[in-house]
């Protein structure tokens, strides 16, 4: 059991940001040098079980928080883009924080979701940064959330981005939006309409569970973020037994980086080969 290729979602205990975009709940949070302690220590002993796992993995780093910012979040990106039997390793990431890191990566295995608060960073510095990573040949997605003030932002950043640069747009949280709204952003993000609705999930078949998992800093394993009940625990093992399909019991699912995973969307053939990052296959 559960030596197919496995998918990990990881998020420790990081919940610490230096921006502070208002639709987030961890905007300006400071973390205490304990807390930041725990959280590399977290981030060390899972580092080691993906180190010392023999089967495929891919591993997809979503903190609360903004990781790149700590260099342990970038020391394991680089230590697990090395290692052969990881195909993929990602990170959730503002980009505040310098790229030459990634000089030190396996650019066939490393790969950044980023993403564009306009408002908490200066446009050019934000496009610089994303040219120097498209020089460097790093694989890379740009997104920004749906805002209406954000649009002529998202629009002049689509403009700049070389062409091969996939940019998505979140629909803004709790926010309905008009045909005429949703085809601005479609306009920039063709596969705006994956998220501009909840997605309706209940008892549908969902390969979190089964060849995807959601691990936390304590290694508890979930079958992904936003469903409570524990299938067991990374280290000792405990969840592999536990690893099957199951439905969906939620209402909905309206994250990326859940409903992407729902089998009844075609989401693994539109982003084949980069599921955990968000580009999808054509671009």
């Amino acid at each position: 059991m559960g030596h197919g290729h496995l998918t990990i979602l990881y998020r420790g205990p990081l919940a610490s940001c230096d921006y502070d975009c208002p639709y987030c709940p961890f905007a300006k949070r400071r973390d205490t040098p304990e807390q930041l302690r725990a959280d590399r220590a977290a981030l060390e002993r899972f580092t080691g079980w993906v180190r010392d796992r023999r089967h495929a993995v891919s591993v997809l780093f979503t903190p609360w928080g903004e990781g790149l910012v700590r260099s342990w979040y970038r020391r394991a990106l680089v230590e697990l883009s090395h290692l052969p039997h990881v195909e993929r390793v990602a990170i959730q990431t503002n980009l505040s924080h310098r790229v030459d890191w990634t000089a030190e990566a396996d650019l066939s295995r490393l790969a950044l979701w980023t993403t564009y608060h306009p408002g908490q960073v200066p446009y050019d510095r934000f496009l610089g940064k994303c040219r120097d990573l498209a020089a460097r040949g790093v694989r890379f997605s740009v997104g920004v959330v749906g805002q209406p003030e954000h649009l002529d932002a998202a629009r002049r950043l689509r403009a700049d981005l070389p062409g091969e640069v996939y940019l998505w747009v979140n629909a803004a949280e709790g926010r309905t939006y008009t045909d005429a709204e949703a085809a601005d952003w479609t306009a920039l993000d063709p596969l705006f309409a994956y998220s501009r609705e909840p997605h309706p999930s209940k008892g549908l078949p969902c390969r979190t569970g089964e060849t995807v998992i959601s691990v936390d800093g304590e290694g508890t394993v979930r079958r992904c973020h936003f469903i409570p009940t524990v299938l067991g625990n990374l280290y000792d093992g405990s969840y592999e037994a536990a690893l099957r399909p199951r439905p969906c019991p939620a209402d909905i699912c309206d994250c990326h980086i859940g409903y992407v995973h729902l089998e009844p969307l075609p989401l693994y053939d539109v982003f084949a080969g980069g599921i955990l990052e968000r580009i999808p296959l054509t671009s």
